[in-house]
């Protein structure tokens, strides 16, 4: 798929993300100002930190799908990186907005009404989250969009909340222990603190450039199914991801008699083999000749510059593809 449509399937995700939060939000604060429970209060303050983090997704969404331009040459992928941390961040102080204001709750014991209609709100509430979060989760791999997988977690955090709610009000109708409620808040609100820090951490990693192994496993898979007998040793490899785009470079070390003609053909080819698997993959090669030294670890059989009969054939993995050079590898 082509990145333009990508790119209007990540829109048309993070709009509708926007436009439900707001629907929610109105629904949970109507459900809040008719009972005054704590609980459906947490629930409500953790959607308004949605709708702001939605806010800025869209705009990110927005953003990160312009070109490349002479400001920024990569692309403006990274942008989704920062939303993602910043949504992670406004989960965790919604829950500290939500163990504060259950604290002040088992303090002050407030009244609690009308639970039986608060309780259809909150339901409502968490199921059509349920079904969005899935959506956007689902939506955010399919165009490699960090932001939508973000936004689809917190919007499933919050169909958590809501469900942790539902019991929540639930036990306090059967038991009558109003205190259950703040109790039962603060629960909830250390189990969304935690999901805040996993974005968090997630979006710090991609602006950091760390290593995701399945993206990296992805790409050794390819070079190990389509390995040729001329490709002499791949080294060197890196990665990198900007948004929906993974950049990619290596070095291969192809016959010291492949013209420059032949490497840029191979260099096609690689180019294109590998978007067929990874959309959107941009690749730079560093092409290496070969030395007779090398010829033992070489298959091609039509080279006819041969010093050394092959002896031995060099085991492809992650930490091969991202390592040192064979030569460099042997004498260690």
């Amino acid at each position: 798929m082509k990145s333009p449509d990508l790119n209007k399937i990540k829109f048309n995700a993070a709009l509708l993300s926007f436009l439900v939060g707001i629907f929610i939000l109105l629904l949970k604060f109507g459900g809040y100002f008719l009972t005054g429970s704590n609980i459906i209060l947490s629930d409500a303050a953790e959607s308004i930190i949605h709708v702001a983090a939605t806010s800025f997704a869209l705009y990110s969404v927005i953003v990160s799908s312009r070109p490349a331009d002479k400001s920024h040459p990569y692309g403006h992928g990274k942008i989704e990186f920062i939303s993602a941390g910043i949504e992670g961040l406004l989960i965790i102080f919604a829950a500290l907005y939500i163990i504060y204001s259950s604290v002040l709750d088992i303090i002050f014991k407030p009244e609690i009404k009308n639970l039986e209609t608060g309780i259809i709100f909150i339901a409502i509430a968490g199921v059509i989250n349920l079904f969005l979060g899935f959506y956007l989760i689902k939506k955010g791999k399919k165009t490699l969009s960090l932001t939508l997988v973000a936004d689809g977690k917190h919007v499933l955090t919050d169909s958590i909340t809501s469900i942790g709610g539902f019991v929540g009000i639930v036990l306090v109708m059967v038991t009558g222990i109003n205190l259950l409620d703040p109790v039962f808040a603060i629960i909830l609100a250390l189990n969304i603190t935690y999901s805040g820090y996993k974005l968090l951490r997630e979006a710090i990693g991609g602006i950091m450039n760390e290593t995701d192994t399945d993206t990296l496993n992805k790409i050794t898979e390819f070079f190990i199914e389509e390995r040729k007998p001329y490709w002499i040793d791949i080294h060197e490899m890196r990665y990198w991801k900007s948004g929906n785009k993974i950049f990619i470079d290596f070095h291969l070390i192809l016959p010291f008699y492949f013209s420059i003609k032949d490497s840029h053909i191979e260099e096609k080819n690689i180019k294109k083999m590998i978007s067929e698997k990874l959309p959107d993959t941009q690749i730079k090669i560093h092409f290496d000749y070969c030395t007779d030294d090398l010829c033992k670890f070489c298959e091609y059989k039509e080279c006819t510059f041969r010093k050394a009969q092959f002896e031995e054939k060099t085991f492809w993995n992650t930490d091969k593809l991202t390592g040192v050079p064979i030569y460099e590898y042997e004498n260690d």
